[in-house]
């Protein structure tokens, strides 16, 4: 969604912007919603009504209420922002908890705290919603159809202690996307609420699925919840396993260390994770400060030179 960020006296005191709708481009950017082409109801949330949540209904989250992008402006002319809508909890759900029936799926690789986030979807929906039946769809996109695996019913039982254990106690795995199969699976089962956890690929597949029941005109809602360690996704607070990540990357930052001084121009070298993001190298070196130089995609460097990374080394040997 556009935004218009303009100073002026309307601000009021103690505030020098006031942020207004570029109302002509707005409607064009509204995400779709179920309701466009298929009747949906209108239940108050279960976390107004919810004995033992009762303090958790008073933080529910407008349909309007949305979350600046471009926060950097300029302070004497306008300035121009994109913003999205923000998520969480609604007063109204389109879904009655009774007619719930939900499933997760994990794909692509593995993650530290894929485990947790099944374990807390499945928490949410059932002691916070009153959902009754959630799913667990085994060995990522594939297990939708797959005659191999068998999908399960989740209980309180079987995900006690998962998040203890690495990897995912669903099964994950890469490839596997067949969206008339995934759909039709889908609607044979009767799911009605998706939750895929995944990283780039998986969410572009997870869009195609949610373009093809569109086209069907089914009342399925798909959920996606990003996976990367690397901690590069805009407007959230940190992605689940960057902690991990970066805990793990000082071992071997301290390892070559080790290395390094322990011989004759010794120098230690490590390679992390990151494909176009040098988050964990960062975070990393900030943590361990045993490193002299980090280099990440996000700032270019010059190898040779004066001012070059070869001329850096050589003046730390000095």
């Amino acid at each position: 969604l556009p935004k218009i960020i303009t100073p002026g006296d309307r601000a009021g005191e103690g505030y020098s912007k006031v942020l207004e709708p570029n109302f002509e481009q707005v409607q064009a950017h509204v995400p779709p919603k179920i309701s466009d082409w298929k009747f949906c109801g209108s239940f108050p949330s279960p976390l107004k009504t919810n004995p033992y949540r009762s303090k958790l209904g008073g933080a529910f989250v407008s349909d309007n209420e949305t979350i600046l992008c471009d926060i950097v402006s300029h302070a004497k002319i306008s300035t121009v922002s994109r913003e999205y809508l923000r998520a969480g909890p609604r007063e109204f759900c389109a879904f009655h908890p009774a007619n719930v029936k939900a499933c997760i799926v994990t794909c692509g690789g593995l993650c530290p705290g894929l485990n947790s986030v099944v374990r807390e979807i499945y928490a949410s929906l059932t002691q916070l919603y009153g959902v009754t039946e959630v799913y667990g769809i085994p060995m990522g996109y594939r297990g939708f159809y797959s005659t191999e695996f068998k999908i399960r019913k989740l209980d309180d039982q079987f995900l006690e202690y998962v998040h203890h254990q690495g990897g995912s106690v669903l099964g994950s795995s890469r490839g596997g996307h067949d969206t008339k199969l995934i759909c039709d699976s889908i609607m044979d089962y009767g799911f009605n609420q998706v939750y895929i956890i995944g990283g780039d690929g998986t969410h572009r597949g997870a869009m195609l699925i949610f373009d093809e029941l569109r086209e069907r005109e089914a009342k399925v809602s798909i959920v996606g919840i990003p996976k990367t360690i690397d901690n590069d996704i805009a407007l959230i607070d940190k992605s689940f396993g960057f902690d991990t990540a970066v805990e793990e990357a000082q071992r071997a930052i301290r390892s070559a260390k080790v290395e390094a001084i322990s011989t004759v121009n010794g120098i230690g070298l490590v390679k992390l994770m990151g494909r176009h993001s040098g988050m964990i190298a960062m975070y990393s070196c900030l943590a361990s400060r045993d490193v002299n130089a980090c280099l990440i995609p996000e700032v270019p460097f010059q190898l040779e030179g004066s001012w070059g990374l070869l001329q850096y080394i050589k003046e730390c040997f000095a």
